[in-house]
């Protein structure tokens, strides 16, 4: 029994390694994907251009300018006479923020009255607008507690001092980078497993495993097999990318990951072999595969939170193991979460990986008759 198995698995291999081309698009889209994702998917902001508008004659104007240029999420690009020139600067995108400081900033401060400042943004984006007023809100803040410490005077009635657990400096890519690591393994899953029955189907040879002595249990292990070694690979290679290229800490335990991944791979390969078992041709199983993708990663978490979508999409997403998937990945990357942490996570995916193969067998039986 293990001799054909192993057989099976082996021809397997060959049937999908057998040119560079196959050999390419496992490796090389998953990698520059990985690269794009990780790059452009950023929600920080490291270049925004402001205009400036100065009426304050005094010292507390051009210290306060003097932070906000000194900044390096900052780009001052033109200062302003007054405020007339605002519009045109950011209807036509040119600038993202205003900064207009009043006439009497100064003299306020010195008096021990709030001094105005007025932030104006382009809210198109509002996304980036939030991200950029909250950057000039902490530069403004810092300048008032500064400027009370130093002239003596009373300080901001209440100051925010806040502390980001799992993620210190809130850099977008250690949120985004472990996501991308279970996307790359569900696409790189699913198109392989997807496509490995009808295959067969469409080159022929299925006919030849109908009349051999395997059973459909055999066929269907044979099937899943490389697809659960390639889905592994493929992880393993992105996971290493994550860490060592984009510095991304794996706080957690590495065995937690590793079975949270297996578990959600007997799931993927699951769904790819009754995608598989159900298409004809594998132009059809390739449709398939990409229509359950695109809902699947929109309804993971991975770039929403579940908890804000409506009611009866959550319950639907129970059905996503991307969804399980999201939480260990967060969990073993940047909370330190162990085996016991994301146990309620372990078992979904274990009873979706067992429904999922167990349909996908009585699909390919169902075929073969």
């Amino acid at each position: 029994m293990w001799g054909r198995l192993i057989a099976l698995i082996h021809k397997e291999f060959l049937a999908l390694l057998r040119d560079k081309a196959s050999r390419f698009v496992l490796i090389g889209p998953p990698l520059i994907q990985l690269l794009v994702f990780s790059y452009a998917a950023t929600f920080d902001l490291s270049n925004i251009a402001f205009v400036v508008v100065n009426d304050d004659p005094g010292l507390a104007g051009r210290q306060l300018l003097a932070r906000l240029t000194g900044a390096p999420s900052f780009h001052e690009i033109a200062t302003l006479p007054s405020t007339d020139g605002i519009a045109a600067f950011i209807d036509s995108g040119r600038a993202l923020m205003a900064v207009h400081i009043e006439r009497d900033f100064t003299r306020d401060l010195l008096a021990g009255r709030p001094g105005p400042v007025q932030i104006i943004i382009d809210g198109r984006n509002s996304n980036t607008a939030t991200i950029a007023l909250n950057y000039a809100n902490d530069i403004v803040l810092a300048f008032a507690a500064d400027w009370a410490a130093s002239h003596g005077t009373a300080p901001p009635p209440a100051s925010l001092i806040t502390r980001a657990w799992y993620n210190p400096d809130l850099l977008s890519r250690w949120f985004v980078v472990p996501g991308i690591v279970g996307l790359l393994t569900f696409v790189v899953t699913i198109l392989v497993s997807a496509l490995s029955v009808v295959r067969e189907r469409e080159s022929g040879t299925y006919d030849q495993l109908l009349v051999s002595p395997y059973r459909p249990w055999e066929i269907l292990l044979g099937k899943a097999i490389p697809g659960f070694l390639i889905g592994g690979a493929e992880a393993a290679l992105i996971t290493a990318a994550a860490m060592l290229w984009f510095r991304v800490p794996l706080t957690g335990n590495p065995l937690a990951l590793a079975l949270g991944l297996a578990l959600f791979l007997i799931s993927a390969i699951g769904i790819g072999l009754m995608i598989s078992a159900l298409a004809a041709t594998q132009q059809q199983g390739l449709l398939g595969a990409f229509l359950f993708l695109v809902p699947a990663i929109i309804l993971s978490g991975f770039a929403t939170p579940i908890a804000n979508m409506p009611v009866a999409v959550q319950y639907l997403t129970l059905m996503n193991p991307m969804r399980y998937l999201m939480v260990i990945l967060r969990g073993a990357f940047l909370e330190g979460d162990g085996i016991r942490a994301l146990a309620n996570q372990y078992w979904p995916l274990a009873v979706l990986g067992l429904a999922s193969m167990t349909t996908a067998a009585w699909l390919v039986r169902r075929r073969m008759y």
